[in-house]
């Protein structure tokens, strides 16, 4: 599963003319000059937690207002990353469906703003957000936006929820405003975290018996995957169909904060590829499930459907326990948003 409007600057060129005349019977010397581009070089702006705090305003003002008009093309100029699929799988299945697209209510956002001195630039924002008119499921929403360069303007890269019963880590943030940026190998934290979506991945393919479980709880958002993939081909099997599906990393940023203990709260995505097929050497088309529709146009042109989920997590990943007797906790997927993105049939080889 939300910024800086630009304007875009016109470029005058200024091209003298070639003078053709007569004197005295003879063609002038006059020749065409050479246009001259002069192109502004961008200033980079500082990150601060008042720059951020204007982007997220920004952002959400944008955002609702492609929202509110259903224009798709707007919103994923607001969007980049995995929330690029998102955004557009959403835009279409409210048109497939015939409903609004979601507008969205936000309260008081915290910023986790790094101090850094090149790019990428990136914050976090850890705020409350419900559907518009509905309150009462308000949650705790984590959005990480992207600045890649100086020309670029803000993105939404990353949009996860807080899962209902789990708390928010405290992030340490210091008396100037700024948070701490862990490095993708920090070693500090129980595990490196470039390595959390392999480990996450193993643990929804292997189930409560990996030995990823050793450092990653079990729950909804790891072994929970085991089960439900496991659920899924014992439904398509009753249909004579096959379900191939596995976890993976993705190629999106990562967005790790030091907590005020030391640990680690890092966000980041995975996809979950799936094939749906007839069993061997049927050649059947296999239905179309409900909620690929608004990503196909009604045809399978081989005997395959293949789908992308993209899900968004916020993970804890807790310090490393020091000291004789010391209990080590484990890491713990804290959060989670997502959805089909996208779907294609491919024809037979």
């Amino acid at each position: 599963m939300l910024r800086v409007s630009r304007t875009a600057a016109a470029l005058l060129l200024a091209m003298p003319l070639a003078v053709a005349g007569c004197a005295g019977g003879k063609e002038s010397a006059a020749r065409p000059s050479k246009a001259t581009i002069k192109t502004a070089t961008p200033t980079p702006e500082p990150l601060t937690p008042e720059v951020a705090a204007r982007q997220f305003r920004t952002f959400t003002i944008d955002d609702n207002v492609a929202r509110a008009a259903g224009d798709e093309r707007l919103a994923l100029s607001w969007v980049t990353d995995g929330q690029s699929m998102l955004t557009a799988s959403e835009y279409r299945k409210a048109a497939f469906d015939g409903d609004p697209v979601r507008e969205y209510e936000y309260g008081t956002p915290k910023l986790y703003v790094p101090k850094l001195t090149s790019y990428p630039h990136w914050f976090v924002a850890q705020v409350p957000r419900n559907v518009k008119g509905d309150k009462k499921n308000t949650r705790e929403t984590y959005l990480a936006f992207v600045r890649r360069n100086p020309v670029e303007g803000w993105k939404l890269s990353l949009a996860t929820q807080l899962a209902p019963k789990a708390r928010a880590p405290k992030v340490a943030v210091d008396a100037e405003g700024y948070a701490t940026p862990l490095a993708t190998t920090e070693a500090s934290v129980l595990i490196q975290p470039r390595a959390l979506p392999g480990i996450q991945a193993t643990l929804a393919a292997e189930g409560p018996y990996s030995v990823a479980a050793k450092v990653m709880r079990a729950g909804p958002f790891t072994t929970g995957y085991y089960s439900q993939t496991r659920k899924d081909r014992r439904k398509a099997k009753d249909h004579d169909l096959v379900l191939e599906a596995v976890f993976v990393a993705t190629p999106f940023p990562f967005f790790p904060l030091r907590t005020q203990n030391g640990s680690g709260l890092v966000l980041y995505a995975l996809s979950r590829n799936s094939i749906i097929k007839g069993k061997e050497k049927d050649e059947r088309k296999p239905p179309i499930p409900p909620d690929v529709a608004h990503l196909l146009d009604g045809t399978v042109k081989g005997t395959e459907i293949h789908t992308t989920d993209i899900l968004q997590f916020a993970a804890f990943d807790p310090v490393k326990a020091s000291g004789e007797g010391k209990v080590q906790p484990k890491a713990d997927v804290i959060g989670e948003a997502g959805a089909l993105a996208r779907a294609t049939t491919p024809p037979p080889k």
